[in-house]
C-alpha cells in the first residue's frame, strides 16, 4: 500500500478530524475484517470520546468514498478492510466465523480463462468460499 488510510482521506478532500483519525489508524493497524462494534471497541480504547455513532458515520463516509470495502459473509455482520489492500479471496470458517485470506495463481488464470471464453475482459472479482474444517 502506497499511502496510509488517512492520506488517502486527505486526498479525496474529507475532513479529518482527531476522531476520524483516530478510526482510520486502528482500520490501518487491522489484520482482521472488523464490524463496526469491534472497530468502536478498538477506537474507544484510543480515545474514550468516541461514540459509536461516529464509528457508524465515519465507517460509511469511508466506504463511499472508496477507502474501505464492505465485505458480508453471510452472518448478518458488515465487516470492513481497507478497498486499497492486494487483491486476495477468503475462505469463511462456517463454525467459528475465522475469515482466511488466500490467493490461488490457477483460480486466477481459471477466471481469466473463463471471462475470455464468454468474450469478456475481467476488470475484478470477489471471491468467497464457506466451509467447514474437516476432523482430522
Amino acid at each position: 500500500m502506497a499511502e496510509t488510510i488517512i492520506q488517502r482521506c486527505e486526498a479525496k478532500g474529507l475532513r479529518m478530524t482527531g476522531q476520524r483519525r483516530t478510526i482510520a489508524t486502528v482500520l490501518e493497524d487491522a489484520n482482521d475484517h472488523p464490524d463496526v462494534e469491534e472497530l468502536y471497541a478498538r477506537a474507544s480504547a484510543v480515545d474514550a470520546g468516541i461514540s459509536l455513532a461516529t464509528v457508524y458515520r465515519t465507517v460509511k463516509l469511508f466506504e463511499e468514498a472508496g477507502i474501505l470495502e464492505k465485505l458480508e459473509f453471510g452472518d448478518g455482520r458488515a465487516r470492513y478492510e481497507d478497498a486499497d489492500r492486494d487483491h486476495h479471496d477468503h475462505l469463511i470458517d462456517l463454525s467459528t466465523g475465522e475469515v482466511i485470506e488466500f490467493v490461488d495463481p490457477e483460480i486466477e488464470a481459471l477466471q481469466e480463462k473463463i471471462a475470455e471464453r464468454l468474450g469478456f475482459e475481467l476488470k475484478g472479482h470477489r471471491l468467497e468460499l464457506y466451509g467447514k474444517r474437516k476432523n482430522g
